[in-house]
């Protein structure tokens, strides 16, 4: 057991309950943060979050608060977990706290910032500089199996290998294991390309294409990741990994995903706002797809999945139009 540590877990939602549960199920001291519209009050005193994972109590060593500073107390270590859209203005509004505690931030969100397309590790650097030690958390993880102690597998990403491995440590037990590694571009972009991709797998399995169009779509998803990752200096061995590989298949395969049912309802004909209410969460894959077509133009990759998934999105491109025009495109080599 890796006891000891005092974590201050930034979003209450599903990932970053799930989170906190898995902390201090492993003996860390945590307090979940949240905002009091949240339920905060009434997850710290029925000891579960009704909304988001209501089979599974807190346990003991976990306080859910809507105070921040009280958060952030002797803090070892402070995990934000809040949507890609809200990141850059929960680090501004906590950013003088999150100094002042002097604590590692870490970072369990997916996605790219919707106007800039940049990755959260840039949006740290611009709202609390470029020299807070810093680790990324990804992997193929569903927020409920998490929390239900099912086997799992992440990736911790730090350009500091001791910080790694502390974050490692707190996290890793006989039923998650945490590996590390430095490249953290490759695990943020491999956690952030995949809800499109996964858009575009639902789809696909929306019209009842097969198996065959699933694997493919996964293969030459993979392939559009790792053209993104080779412009902006990501390894390949990590997009191969869980945080690449991994999260592309569990994401693109599992109805538990959001991105995928997504995919699934916009096959069916449903449009974009009926979809995303009748999944009644955040789609990450929604507003991710912008900004991948905003990085991928920027970086002149050629993405054409990732391309149809935002033209359908946000250009009205009717989903069968845009399979029509994947597969009418030039025959090439595969490594191209």
């Amino acid at each position: 057991m890796a006891g000891g540590m005092n974590v201050a877990v930034f979003g209450a939602g599903s990932w970053g309950t799930a989170l906190a549960i898995l902390l201090a199920r492993h003996g860390q001291r945590v307090r979940l943060w949240g905002r009091p519209q949240d339920g905060v009050e009434a997850m710290q005193a029925e000891r579960v979050n009704v909304r988001y994972l209501p089979e599974h109590p807190f346990p003991d060593g976990l306080e859910a608060t809507s105070d921040l500073e009280y958060a952030l107390e002797g803090c070892d270590l402070a995990l934000v977990v809040v949507p890609s859209h809200a990141f850059r203005s929960f680090l501004r509004s906590a950013g003088a706290a999150l100094r002042a505690c002097g604590a590692p931030v870490a970072w369990g969100t997916k996605g790219l910032e919707h106007d800039s397309a940049k990755l959260m590790s840039e949006v740290l650097d611009e709202e609390l500089g470029p020299g807070v030690p810093r680790a990324v958390i990804s992997g193929p993880t569903f927020a409920g199996e998490v929390a239900a102690g099912m086997p799992t597998a992440v990736t911790v990403a730090s350009p500091d290998a001791e910080l790694a491995t502390r974050v490692a440590r707190a996290m890793h037990c006989e039923t998650f294991r945490a590996y590390t590694v430095d490249d953290l571009v490759g695990v943020q972009l491999g956690g952030s390309l995949k809800n499109v991709l996964a858009i575009a797998a639902g789809a696909a399995d929306g019209f009842h294409f097969g198996a065959n169009t699933r694997a493919a779509v996964i293969t030459r998803g993979l392939a559009e990741i790792m053209r993104v990752g080779d412009a902006l200096g990501a390894r390949r061995e990590t997009l191969m990994g869980l945080a690449g590989l991994g999260d592309l298949v569990l994401t693109c395969t599992d109805d538990q995903s959001r991105n995928r049912r997504f995919g699934l309802l916009v096959a069916e004909g449903r449009g974009v706002e009926a979809a995303i209410e009748h999944i009644g969460q955040a789609v990450e894959g929604v507003k991710t797809a912008a900004a991948a077509h905003r990085l991928v133009e920027r970086l002149g990759v050629d993405a054409p999945i990732i391309e149809q998934v935002y033209r359908v999105i946000y250009e009205d491109l009717p989903a069968k139009a845009a399979v029509h025009e994947l597969l009418t495109r030039e025959q090439k080599p595969e490594n191209l």
